[in-house]
């Protein structure tokens, strides 16, 4: 159902691993075979075994929802960042603690985040309020939910925890759709969340940024910024396949029915001929990936017994039901009623 990982020449962005850590010690507690659920991920024992071995974003995503499958947990990275110790996120937690203002921890994790995972992109913004934006760099954002709402959770926490205060966000937007399990997020983080948003953000009072933190050490702050430099400087840019960069930004306007070439080249800075020319050279097509976004994204939401075929077909783009049925259609020989009865009478057989 999810396209599988592909091989290029591109260098991928890639992860600390300490969430696959988590989500593999999860399914081996239940007896699963996690060697299997890793190959399937493309990783191996070692990216386990060894907690300095880093491990392919795309890899990790997959993995997620691997384990999420096979457990039936449809939020399995929430759940895994409400347990976890804060401490196991490492250098860029230390970093964080022993700054002396929320604020500026914020913006240190604006900076460093990619020393713990290169495919993420953080943005702190104070307006009206204390904004910190999430963007996907070099990795499709459409095929996850867990990594994001792991994020989501555990920056939340750790918040809460360098502050020593409840401190909880004002409002969240994800750009995944809310799901039937969605409410324990709605009760642990206490504000509005915005599902199927243009782009993934938390955002606290403004004052928030004011808070002094517990763990204020200047001296081992500018020690720790040091060695976040030097890991910077080390991983240096991974290269970003513009088949990524096209899918985030398709994503976007899906719902709003703008997923065009035109606007596509327009957000992304390039000229529709500059486009077509460096699809061409990853061998895909503009129309080949809104195509497969599309059934891939479909084949999700149908998933979902909260979302309606008339919300799927909007969440898709399509401004006629029946536009999006004859597309599904064409892709699979089934309508999208016909694929979401017969996965509930599979799941109510299991």
């Amino acid at each position: 159902m999810r396209r599988p990982l592909e091989t290029s020449s591109i260098m991928p962005p890639t992860a600390g691993g300490g969430i696959v850590r988590l989500a593999v010690a999860r399914i081996a507690a239940t007896g699963s075979d996690a060697a299997a659920i890793l190959h399937k991920a493309g990783l191996m024992p070692h990216h386990i075994e060894d907690r300095h071995a880093r491990v392919g974003v795309q890899n990790q995503i997959t993995l997620l929802n691997l384990v999420a499958d096979a457990l039936g947990d449809d939020l399995l990275g929430f759940h895994l960042a409400k347990r976890f110790d804060l401490r196991d996120i490492g250098l860029l937690y230390y970093v964080l603690a022993s700054s002396a203002t929320l604020g500026e921890a914020l913006t240190r994790t604006e900076r460093y985040s990619t020393v713990t995972n290169e495919g993420i992109k953080v943005q702190c913004r104070q307006a009206s309020h204390l904004r910190v934006c999430v963007d996907y760099v070099g990795v499709p954002r459409h095929a996850d939910r867990h990594q994001m709402e792991f994020w989501v959770t555990a920056l939340v926490r750790v918040c809460q925890r360098v502050t020593d205060t409840s401190l909880r966000p004002v409002r969240i937007s994800l750009a995944h759709p809310r799901c039937v399990s969605s409410s324990e997020l709605d009760a642990f983080f206490s504000c509005k969340i915005v599902f199927a948003a243009g782009s993934d953000e938390i955002a606290f009072a403004r004052g928030a940024s004011q808070l002094p933190l517990t763990g204020a050490d200047s001296h081992l702050n500018e020690l720790l910024v040091m060695y976040c430099e030097e890991a910077l400087a080390r991983r240096g840019t991974p290269a970003s396949p513009i088949r990524a960069s096209v899918e985030n930004a398709i994503a976007s306007l899906l719902p709003h029915g703008k997923a065009h070439v035109t606007e596509i080249a327009r957000k992304l800075g390039m000229s529709r001929r500059t486009l077509a020319r460096r699809l061409d050279a990853e061998k895909v097509t503009f129309t080949g990936i809104l195509e497969e976004m599309r059934k891939d994204l479909a084949l999700r939401y149908l998933e979902d017994a909260g979302l309606s075929i008339y919300r799927i077909a909007w969440l898709l783009g399509f401004q006629e039901v029946s536009a999006f049925t004859h597309a599904f259609k064409r892709w699979t020989g089934a309508t999208p009623t016909q694929v979401r009865m017969q996965s509930n009478t599979i799941a109510g057989a299991a």
